[in-house]
């Protein structure tokens, strides 16, 4: 099909079993990649809604096989150590190499700061800024140890460039994901490696509707008086995953081969006010 060419390249998408991940995991393979798909596959301690599940995952991975690409679908934490290791070792004996990662996994439980219960900061922050370091480390070193490039993307997100009330710990996060991309950035030049970050505004996909339903509209509605549309062109309205997996894409691909290090905004306008 016109556009990138990713015939005989492999993807690692975590986060993959619904919304963002399940897009990018799709268009990987609408591109011409294998994809290795990746979700926790259960529901966690201290998030008020329901995770990726199992079978979600595997929907995931007949969606890459319907494009005609191979899918290995594997349940990982991404802030256990062992589980990353674990997996990316699998996806290696299964395909031989990596050649995009994509840090997608994520969720964002609300509380103030002043409130919020010290495990519900470890939660977020060990799967947002712990996840994504666990995973570029592992595929990093492969990436490393082959000596012919790859690709590294990461969600963060318009609450990694401002800030955005109730979800403080999420803000940490994905501040902290464009650090580590930058630092990554630098790290990995001189393998080749491109390492950058994408930043959603409000996104219409199962994990947003979950939140939704677990603490009302008022929350988004709070952010938006506070922060002004989360989109110009059609306030009120979400974006749509395609929207971010197009950015992934074209940041996956040689077209962008000079660019590493920068946090993309795909936010319709939300953080030029």
């Amino acid at each position: 099909m016109p556009g990138y060419d990713f015939n005989g390249k492999v993807a690692f998408v975590t986060g993959a079993a619904h919304g963002q991940g399940r897009s990018h995991a799709q268009y990987y393979a609408r591109h011409g990649a294998d994809v290795v798909v990746t979700d926790v596959g259960q529901n966690i301690d201290h998030v008020p809604y329901d995770m990726g599940s199992t079978d979600e995952l595997h929907e995931t991975a007949d969606l890459v096989e319907d494009e005609g690409q191979d899918a290995l679908a594997l349940e990982m934490d991404v802030r256990h150590e062992g589980q990353v290791e674990s997996a990316v070792t699998e996806a290696l004996d299964e395909f031989g190499h990596i050649d995009f990662l994509a840090n997608n996994a994520g969720h964002w439980p609300a509380a103030d700061m002043t409130e919020m219960d010290e495990k519900q900061w470890d939660v977020v922050i060990d799967t947002l800024l712990k996840g994504v370091w666990l995973c570029s480390k592992h595929v990093g070193q492969h990436f490393i140890d082959r000596g012919d490039g790859g690709k590294i993307v990461s969600t963060s997100s318009t609450a990694g460039l401002v800030g955005a009330p109730g979800v403080g710990h999420y803000v940490a996060g994905k501040h902290g994901v464009i650090g580590l991309t930058k630092t990554l950035a630098l790290e990995l030049a001189e393998y080749d490696v491109n390492v950058n970050a994408v930043c959603p505004t409000a996104l219409d996909s199962p994990g947003m509707q979950n939140y939704m339903e677990a603490y009302g509209p008022e929350m988004l509605e709070n952010m938006g008086e506070m922060t002004g549309p989360m989109n110009v062109f059609e306030p009120g309205e979400m974006i749509e995953p395609k929207d971010i997996s197009e950015a992934y894409m074209w940041l996956s691909s040689d077209v962008a081969r000079y660019v590493t290090g920068i946090a993309l905004p795909v936010d319709a306008g939300a953080t030029a006010k």
